[in-house]
């Protein structure tokens, strides 16, 4: 087998970045990114891209520390090279806030972002509502830049871009040897995976450029996070919840709560509302699969279900899928071409 074809079923941030990966790493490949829709019509495309982890049930603290500390090192080093403005990737530093003392006080990742400390008692004093708070830097990714950077990325590295919508993994039989499937909340019909669900967050982009520093309730659910060209401002966390188009007493209240925290946002101005499905699982679906019918043998490894959290952990757990995918490209090349595996 001289030149192992590889399909990414998936154009989101998870999709692209293991393209990315694989491109990189897995020698004599060719790697083509498929999906119905690439940016800016993702899911990838609502998301603020703040880097700050999702806890997963499912998952050991362990690996989802080094899934981010592995995401922020690389993102870090982007940040400080020539290519950042292209990227998208910039530091961003702010405040996390708690109305009641949160049980850990100091998070998991507290070692991996920047200068990480609680508040002083001046600092807490923009906040009066709130008893206590945590100040750190952290990194943004602009997804309206970072994902056609990674687009070129791939296609810099001989990889292809191919819009089709699959609605069987067996449709890539013919023509590719290994298949990831980053398909998010797609992989709840693609593969019968009834944990994965949607949760809705609906979001404002406005204009504020005179707010420079992140503000996020302890929640989750209430968020303020400025980027390079607009500020965005959160949220909600509506699980199972299917529907794309904005709610207006909704975006109300957003901006209700974001004001709260931060008065000058009364006067933000030119405010779009944007809405995502977050593709929701009780932990990051990472392993292979070998799919057979009759005769047949279609290898398969499956990255999807980081919900709120994939920009935080998307590079980590696509080396993690890169080291499957080699594993698997491996065992073709080593094994009777007859059998494929």
């Amino acid at each position: 087998m001289d030149v192992m074809q590889i399909a990414v079923v998936g154009a989101g941030v998870v999709g692209l970045s293991t393209a990315l990966c694989i491109s990189n790493v897995v020698p004599r490949s060719s790697v083509t990114v498929i999906s119905d829709k690439f940016t800016p019509h993702t899911t990838s495309d609502v998301a603020a891209g703040m880097l700050i982890p999702h806890t997963y049930a499912d998952i050991s603290v362990h690996k989802q520390k080094q899934w981010f500390r592995e995401t922020f090192d690389h993102l870090f080093a982007i940040a400080n090279s020539s290519e950042a403005g292209d990227a998208g990737v910039h530091l961003v530093s702010g405040w996390q806030i708690f109305r009641n003392l949160p049980t850990e006080e100091i998070p998991f990742w507290a070692d991996v972002v920047l200068g990480f400390r609680k508040m002083t008692e001046s600092e807490l004093k923009k906040f009066p509502q709130h008893v206590f708070g945590q100040a750190f830097t952290t990194l943004k990714c602009e997804s309206p830049s970072y994902l056609p950077w990674l687009e070129k990325k791939v296609k810099a590295n001989g990889g292809l871009m191919r819009t089709r919508r699959i609605e069987d993994l067996w449709e890539l039989h013919s023509s590719y040897d290994i298949v990831i499937n980053c398909s998010g909340l797609g992989s709840r019909e693609l593969t019968g995976d009834s944990k994965m669900l949607p949760v809705r967050g609906q979001v404002l982009k406005v204009q504020a450029p005179w707010v420079k520093h992140f503000i996020r309730d302890g929640n989750g659910l209430t968020y303020i996070y400025p980027g390079s060209s607009n500020v965005t401002l959160g949220g909600t966390r509506q699980k199972g919840d299917w529907n794309l188009s904005p709610d207006p007493e909704i975006s109300r209240d957003i901006l209700s709560r974001c004001c709260a925290l931060e008065s000058s946002l009364h006067g933000a101005y030119n405010i779009k509302e944007a809405v995502g499905l977050r593709p929701s699982r009780p932990g990051v679906r990472l392993q292979k699969e070998l799919l057979v019918q009759d005769d047949r043998r279609l290898p398969v490894v499956h990255h999807y279900g980081h919900g709120s959290g994939g920009f935080s952990v998307h590079w980590g757990t696509a080396l993690e899928a890169t080291k499957l995918v080699s594993e698997l490209a491996h065992t073709l090349r080593t094994s009777d071409p007859k059998t494929k595996l």
